[in-house]
């Protein structure tokens, strides 16, 4: 009986290791730049072998198939193999899932692979990935050629990526893992066509193709990484073998090409002598303080510029800001850029222009204004100063006048200085009604009952108000006219700042009502945009008009009756474009 027991338990086993079907990989790990190659193993002849599902994975190579077997010591042994070449597409950890094959109507069933890509590394030929036909002399390399590895802080540097080849076709290309630049200021130069070019790579003669060109600024010291870019290559790679007719044969395939990783060593600005109000400006920079005006009248207003123009991180630092008297009043500026990046780098103008309206009558002093940036060509700080500016007010209130009059507005005289102090004295007794079964009470109870009718009304008249589409617009219409115009009405006795709010209230109706801005109000434009949304066109040519009249009239002489129309009009021209517009 132990004899049959043991004879039964190695039958089980025998029968448990009957078949075997296992996937194996040539590595768990690899770059992006890297192939991979996966074996699918039975040791049966099973039939209808269902390949996983590759996500992530493109196949360059495969299936292909190969069969052993043999016959050692009377016993014999099957194997069959499927192979698989596969180039990663994305970095990050990828799933291989589980392959099947059916023996003896029983379904077997591989387990799923973990692979992890990582960036792209150093091409290393690998025994288990299949090798490319050619002549052993071609030539395809991609290289990332940096223009200065050890920059300053906000220094331009420039990555040119070339692609060397010879020997070999290029028929085409596509980036698997796009660069990264983490911590630097980064924009791609735009190249309009690719042009092939003769060159050399490590002392050979080949040719080579610029596929990108990007402007760099590092934005913190230390050692920086450029992550590399990675292609996939189709290429043409000649044989050995050649055709009927002579000519060799040309296979077409696919190669992996990568830049590498770069590491940028930034230096950062020295300590020693740095201005304090230095803001991060590197570069070949001048700096400059212009006002529009400098004597001007009461209730006049002026423009003040400050800029800095040259070579350097334009984008990259703020300009500092004017102090100005109290007397003075000043807007936000604002800021712009007229800024052209090339592989040398930023050029151009940045500006913040100021708006500058005095209260008071009198001459008053803007300080000078310092600018610091540090020099590239000198490897110091440069720090230019603007020259002071008077400002001379010719009419208006002084402010001694005006504070003067405040102060006497305030003053209290002796007769009345007691006034608001109350000479009786008024007693309320301590004891209160109850709230249970007052007045209030009853009232209270029965407010809701009075409410509901009241809310109900309420409700069908708004409805009724709401139907009413075009009374609502008409009201609607008045209101915004309202708004815009309110601080141009102010303004009625003191012609240029009404034409100057008269201006700017038309210009922030248009911005409101067609959703523009103030680069896109030329007076083609406004037409052609008013005329699509459906406005009169004589409606139109009012409003351009009466834009445009707002210049020319706040430096022609004017009468009050002649503003008052104006504004007439103007208030006219909003409310026929409010009801126009759709």
């Amino acid at each position: 009986m132990k004899r049959y027991l043991i004879l039964l338990l190695f039958t089980f086993q025998g029968l448990m290791a009957q078949v075997q079907f296992e996937a194996r990989v040539s590595k768990n790990t690899l770059g992006v730049n890297e192939r991979l190659r996966i074996d699918f193993i039975m040791n049966v002849d099973g039939d209808n072998f269902e390949q996983p599902s590759f996500e992530g994975f493109r196949i360059v190579g495969g299936p292909s198939q190969q069969i052993s077997q043999s016959w050692v010591n009377g016993r014999s042994s099957f194997q069959k193999i499927y192979s698989y070449f596969l180039l990663p597409e994305q970095k990050g950890t990828l799933t291989i899932k589980q392959a099947a094959i059916e023996y003896n109507g029983q379904v077997y069933k591989t387990s799923p692979i973990k692979i992890t890509v990582t960036n792209a590394v150093a091409q290393e030929r690998d025994p288990n990935s299949q090798q490319q036909q050619g002549n052993g002399n071609e030539v395809l390399n991609l290289v990332a050629e940096i223009s200065k590895t050890n920059p300053y802080i906000n220094e331009p540097i420039t990555v040119v990526y070339k692609l060397y080849f010879y020997g070999i076709g290029v028929t085409g290309f596509k980036e698997l893992a796009k660069p990264k630049y983490k911590d630097f200021w980064n924009q791609n130069i735009d190249i309009k066509q690719l042009q092939i070019e003769e060159g050399t790579y490590k002392g050979e003669r080949c040719y080579f193709v610029v596929l990108k060109k990007t402007i760099l600024y590092p934005l913190k010291p230390g050692k920086l990484t450029i992550e590399p870019l990675s292609l996939d290559i189709g290429v043409q790679l000649p044989t050995n073998r050649r055709d009927m007719f002579g000519q060799m044969i040309i296979t077409e395939s696919n190669k992996t090409v990568s830049a590498g990783a770069k590491t940028i060593d930034v230096r950062g600005l020295p300590e020693t002598n740095k201005p304090i109000g230095f803001t991060g400006a590197v570069g070949k920079l001048d700096f400059k303080v212009t006002p529009s005006k400098t004597s001007l009248k009461n209730g006049e207003s002026l423009d003040l510029v400050v800029s800095a123009t040259g070579t350097g991180n334009m984008k990259l630092f703020t300009l500092p800001k004017p102090v100005v008297p109290n007397a003075l009043e000043m807007y936000d500026p604002v800021h712009d850029e007229n800024v052209n990046t090339s592989l040398a780098g930023m050029s151009g103008k940045i500006s913040d222009k100021y708006t500058i309206i005095p209260q008071y009558k009198g001459k008053y002093a803007i300080k000078p204004m310092e600018f610091s940036y540090f020099d590239l060509n000198s490897g110091s700080y440069k720090t230019i100063t603007s020259p002071e500016i008077m400002i001379d007010v010719l009419d208006g209130p002084s402010q001694a006048e005006a504070v003067a009059s405040h102060t006497s507005k305030n003053v209290i005289s002796k007769s009345e200085q007691f006034k608001y102090i109350k000479s009786k004295t008024v007693l309320v007794s301590t004891a209160k009604d109850d709230f249970y079964g007052s007045d209030l009470y009853y009232s209270l109870l029965l407010l809701p009952f009075v409410i509901l009718p009241i809310i109900v009304i309420a409700k069908k008249k708004k409805e009724a108000i709401d139907s009413d589409v075009t009374g609502n617009r008409i009201k609607m219409n008045n209101k915004l006219a309202k708004k815009y115009l309110s601080q141009a009405k102010k303004q009625l006795n003191n012609k240029e700042a009404f034409y100057i709010a008269l201006e700017k209230a038309m210009h922030n109706f248009l911005k409101a009502k067609l959703h523009i801005e103030t680069s896109e109000m030329s007076k083609d434009n406004i037409r052609e945009l008013l005329l699509s949304r459906n406005s009169n066109p004589e409606t139109v040519q009012s409003f351009i008009n009466l834009t445009e009249n707002c210049e020319f009239a706040r430096y022609a002489p004017a009468s009050s009756a002649s503003i008052q129309q104006d504004y007439d009009k103007a208030v006219l021209i909003i409310s026929e474009l409010e009801k126009q517009i759709v």
